[in-house]
C-alpha cells in the first residue's frame, strides 16, 4: 500500500470503485443497487433496432469499469485545462468529491457540457489553427461514451474503412490499396483521356 493511501492522500487506482452503491437509472436515484456489471443487452429485433440500441446505453456508459477505463485514457492523453481551469491532475480529486452527482446527472440526462476553451496554435507554414479544448470532465464523458459506442458500432463499419478507427490508419489503407492493385483489381482511377 502506498504512502499516500496510508496517510489518506488522493490515491485512486479505481476512482469509481469504492464499495458504495450507485443509483440505477431505472430507479430514479432513490434506490441503490449492488455494484454489478449491467446485464448483457438483448439482441435487437428487426422491428426495434433503435430501441434495442438505446436500452441500457447510459448504464453502460456509467458502468464503473467503463468510467475507470475512460479516466485512465484521459489521464494518459494529458492535455491542457478547459475553460473551468481544472487540469488532468485535478480530476481524481474532483471525482472523489462529485462522483455520485456526476453519475446521477449522466443517468437522468441533466449533465451539461461546459463551454470549450478556444486556443490558437501556430502552423508550420505560418498560419494559425483554431483549437477547442473541452474541460477534463467533458473529456471523461466523451471517452466513456466513445468506449461504449465503439464496441456497438465499429463492427458494423466496412472493412475498407480506415479513418479514425482503432488499430487502423492511413498506412493500413495504403497497404490494402497496394494489395488490390497487385491482385489486378480496377480501383476506379482516371482512365487515359479522362478529366479528374
Amino acid at each position: 500500500m502506498g504512502v499516500e493511501r496510508q496517510q489518506g492522500g488522493v490515491y485512486h487506482p479505481f476512482l469509481f470503485e469504492d464499495g458504495e452503491e450507485t443509483p440505477r437509472h431505472d430507479q430514479g436515484g432513490e434506490a441503490r443497487s449492488q455494484s454489478a456489471r449491467p446485464e448483457e443487452p438483448q439482441a435487437p429485433t428487426a422491428l426495434e433496432p433503435a430501441r434495442a440500441l438505446a436500452v441500457n446505453l447510459m448504464e453502460e456508459v456509467t458502468d464503473r469499469d467503463n468510467l475507470n477505463q475512460a479516466y485512465r485514457r484521459v489521464k494518459a492523453n494529458k492535455g491542457a485545462a478547459g475553460a473551468d481551469g481544472l487540469t488532468v491532475g485535478d480530476l481524481a480529486a474532483w471525482i472523489a468529491v462529485h462522483k455520485d452527482a456526476f453519475i446521477s446527472s449522466l443517468l437522468d440526462g441533466t449533465y451539461q457540457p461546459q463551454p470549450v476553451r478556444g486556443a490558437q496554435l501556430r502552423k508550420p507554414d505560418g498560419g494559425m489553427r483554431q483549437l477547442g479544448i473541452p474541460t477534463v470532465v467533458d473529456r471523461l464523458v466523451q471517452q466513456a461514451i466513445l468506449q461504449v459506442l465503439q464496441k456497438i458500432l465499429d463492427p458494423t463499419f466496412s472493412e475498407s474503412s480506415f479513418g479514425f478507427r482503432p488499430g487502423r490508419g492511413a498506412y493500413d489503407a495504403l497497404a490494402q490499396a497496394k494489395g488490390f492493385v497487385a491482385e489486378g483489381h480496377d480501383c476506379g482511377g482516371p482512365r487515359s483521356g479522362e478529366i479528374l
